[in-house]
């Protein structure tokens, strides 16, 4: 088929159906992130804002240090049980993290219970986002046309985008209608809630995926034994992998889950302009997204994975720098959707780039745990990180060296990806050698 055709019909309900969750998951990461400010004035009272604050962005990044875990049981339970059955555990404890946080009182009602309570939620909340990526990405890439797998697992990044923008949305709403006061009471809850309700209905539209042809063709699938001995004999895959998604999740979270925060409390700009900024982000990605994956279809992935990372490198800083000269709306904008041109076009190749270096027979836990691995080190604390560097040093365009950094490792993962003979398309399994 042809990248400009259109795909079958069943094959769009595919897509919708088993973006569903990856939608929910990114949604409750976003609101968390958005409303850190909030948050932290509700379950980490300190006298330092800066503090209570770090706090915060520290308890949104330490979801992240599960997914690891989370990318070896529960992408060793895809690969064993199948890619139904995994996308359906990792919504359903996505579903448990974010009730747990949305219903917790805070610590003036019942103490040192109320963070606990919370952390525990962020900590199983990473536990399912660390193979649920991972689920989504390798079941699109099962599920599609050989010549159109870029294109379609591009999905599962763009379904992330509709969460960013319906999350912003969300936002700017309650924002114009509620005062600074109850935002920061109770107001900042109304979208978890929101977010609860949404749960059995995305039970609803998941539970009706078809296991994928391919998982369905294989003879043998692998216990968890056989899947921890392939994943040490292909480690320089999984380490690559990681340095290769380093700049695609710090940059996310940079551009989205950053940029309220940033723009509030950094560049002292008008909060509702700093959620505008990230609801046109968000747009820019929904749309460059699949764009990206398809010409990665027609040109391969690695001129586009080149060409992004050495622009990162290049353009960050520089652009972050000119930010600061005199923040306003305008550059914001213009610098974050520059980014987010370069994040999208990366993005685009390298996700499904991942799940075609991968082992077969354990796609979904060697995909999974090189992109948990690159979120816990890179992108996850993102937040907390550029913080602390403005904090630390007084440069409030800090946030694009360690973008520069993050790159700095893709650049050089795609670099080791031309050197190293056993990155094929297809790797050997140690099950069935």
């Amino acid at each position: 088929m042809a990248i400009g055709h259109p795909a079958p019909r069943s094959s769009i309900s595919s897509v919708l159906r088993v973006t569903s969750g990856n939608f929910l998951e990114m949604y409750d990461f976003m609101i968390f992130a958005y409303y850190a400010p909030a948050i932290a004035k509700t379950f980490f009272p300190l006298q330092s804002e800066f503090a209570s604050l770090m706090l915060s962005l520290a308890t949104f990044g330490a979801g992240f240090l599960m997914r690891p875990i989370g990318a070896i049981v529960l992408g060793g339970y895809s690969d064993r049980n199948g890619r139904r059955a995994g996308l359906l555990l990792t919504l359903a404890l996505m579903a448990f993290g974010t009730l747990s946080i949305a219903c917790t009182p805070g610590y003036r009602t019942i103490g040192i219970l109320a963070p606990c309570l919370v952390v525990a939620g962020r900590l199983l909340q990473g536990l399912s986002a660390g193979a649920e990526l991972g689920g989504v990405s390798v079941y699109l890439s099962e599920i599609a046309p050989p010549n159109r797998k870029g294109f379609y697992v591009s999905w599962q990044s763009a379904s992330q985008q509709m969460a960013v923008i319906f999350a912003a949305i969300i936002s700017i709403v309650l924002i114009s209608k509620l005062s600074p006061a109850d935002m920061a009471a109770w107001g900042w809850r109304i979208p978890l809630w929101f977010g609860c309700l949404l749960i059995p209905v995305l039970f609803l539209i998941r539970s009706s995926l078809a296991e994928t042809e391919q998982f369905l063709a294989r003879r043998q699938h692998p216990n968890m034994r056989q899947i921890m001995r392939s994943l040490m004999t292909h480690w320089n895959i999984i380490a690559i992998g990681t340095m290769l998604t380093a700049l695609t999740t710090t940059a996310f979270y940079m551009i989205t889950a950053y940029t309220p925060t940033y723009g509030s409390t950094t560049l002292h700009l008008a909060r509702s302009s700093n959620l505008v900024v990230t609801l046109c982000v968000g747009v820019s990605n929904f749309v460059m997204l699949p764009l990206m994956g398809a010409l990665s279809d027609r040109i391969g992935r690695r001129p586009l994975l080149w060409v992004c990372t050495i622009s990162v490198l290049l353009t960050a800083y520089p652009a972050l720098y000119w930010l600061i000269q005199s923040p306003s709306f305008a550059r914001l904008l213009i610098v974050e959707l520059w980014l987010s041109l370069l994040y999208a076009s990366y993005n685009g190749a390298m996700v499904v780039y991942l799940t075609e270096i991968m082992p077969i027979d354990v796609r979904s836990t060697g995909f999974s745990l090189a992109y948990s691995l690159a979120t816990a080190l890179f992108g996850g604390f993102t937040p907390a990180i550029c913080t602390f560097f403005i904090h630390a040093t007084g440069n409030r365009a800090m946030p694009g060296a360690w973008l520069s950094v993050a790159a700095a490792c893709a650049l050089a993962a795609v670099a080791l990806t031309h050197s190293i003979p056993s990155l094929k398309k297809e790797q050997p399994s140690v099950i069935q050698s």
